[in-house]
């Protein structure tokens, strides 16, 4: 029996407008974005949402500015009250919920890490850490332990008396990382959490982030208008255009197969031996010769570095102790070459 979602979306739809329900008709049957902004004066933030999120994976939904990601998120939470749709944490329609319902939805269930950090200024790294235990009315010392380990584990250790304007771009974000994890939510909400920082701090802040998913399992929802940041995060990923999503899956198979010239155009440049994975690629194990084994979670660019770039040799795939297929290096230098989009086409 399949697993039940931890969040899902249902015909989720968003229009900003004083009339957005009279006009919901309008883009139900086919009206665009800039049409509807035409002839109705309403904006289309997003349309017919259909998305599920498995508990323990990072959900990466990304996509240009206007595309609409924001906006997804702040519903999860109801900080954004939508114009149709479902909204299911665990089952339960988040729109049912009363003013205390949806309080404590806020408090235990999500935590939010937001791109401008938002610390409070007037209170040290320690208080801002255990901000969401005191909200909820826990001593001050259970607050303060709880946000010493967390501290501790983005190593932040002997920095808990500081005031956020003495810490660097990186270290307030994992001020707020550390909260965001001392409020002990199952879902964690990361809106655009790292564009902020310089692009080695922003790496760094990606490597810890995936670390502590290893051990952590969190259901995590995390927004970028980068596909570089999304492809090396993402379970699922969703690429949103104009307040729609145009594809969602696994980012290997979207990378490898996308289905619509925008998305073709979207990953055309990036850098696929470093994005790729050897599962992506490999085929079913048939042979026994193997120049020697490679782990299935691989990226090619390491594979392509260990063979010398001899594309004769062939290379059995293991995941842990288990062989489960073989890679050719003719299949993997056929896979970084890109589909051609249309519009290169053209």
């Amino acid at each position: 029996m399949a697993q039940e979602p931890k969040v899902s979306l249902r015909g989720l739809y968003k229009i900003f407008g004083a009339k957005d329900k009279d006009v919901l008709q309008h883009v139900k049957a086919g009206m665009g974005k800039d049409e509807l902004l035409a002839e109705h004066g309403h904006v289309l933030g997003l349309q017919d949402i259909n998305v599920e999120m498995q508990a323990g994976e990072i959900t990466v939904v990304m996509g240009l500015s206007g595309s609409g990601k924001s906006t997804l998120i702040r519903h999860l939470n109801r900080l954004i009250e939508p114009t149709a749709g479902e909204i299911l944490v665990d089952g339960e329609d988040v729109m049912g919920l009363s003013e205390t319902g949806l309080r404590g939805l806020r408090q235990e269930k999500m935590s939010m890490v937001f791109q401008k950090f938002a610390l409070l200024p007037h209170r040290t790294v320690l208080q801002n850490a255990g901000m969401a235990l005191a909200v909820r009315g826990q001593d001050k010392a259970a607050c303060e332990t709880e946000a010493m380990k967390w501290l501790a584990r983005v190593g932040l250790q002997g920095f808990e008396n500081h005031y956020p304007a003495q810490l660097s771009g990186g270290m307030q974000q994992r001020v707020g990382i550390a909260r965001a994890l001392t409020a002990n939510t199952d879902i964690m909400l990361m809106d655009e959490a790292f564009s902020a920082l310089d692009p080695l701090i922003r790496t760094d802040m990606q490597n810890l982030l995936l670390e502590l998913q290893e051990e952590l399992h969190k259901t995590i929802i995390f927004i970028t208008h980068d596909l570089d940041e999304a492809l090396k995060l993402a379970d699922h990923l969703v690429i949103l255009k104009d307040g729609a999503v145009i594809q969602q899956g696994e980012p290997q198979g979207i990378l490898m197969n996308p289905s619509d010239p925008y998305i073709e155009d979207f990953v055309s440049d990036i850098n696929r031996a470093r994005v790729l994975r050897v599962q992506s690629v490999m085929e079913p194990l048939t042979g026994t010769k193997f120049a020697g084994d490679v782990g299935i979670r691989e990226n090619l660019e390491s594979l392509i570095a260990r063979s010398g770039g001899d594309t004769t040799l062939h290379y059995r795939v293991m995941d842990g102790d288990v062989a489960v297929g073989e890679l050719n290096m003719k299949d993997l230098v056929k896979a970084l070459v890109p589909r051609l989009s249309s519009t290169q086409a053209d």
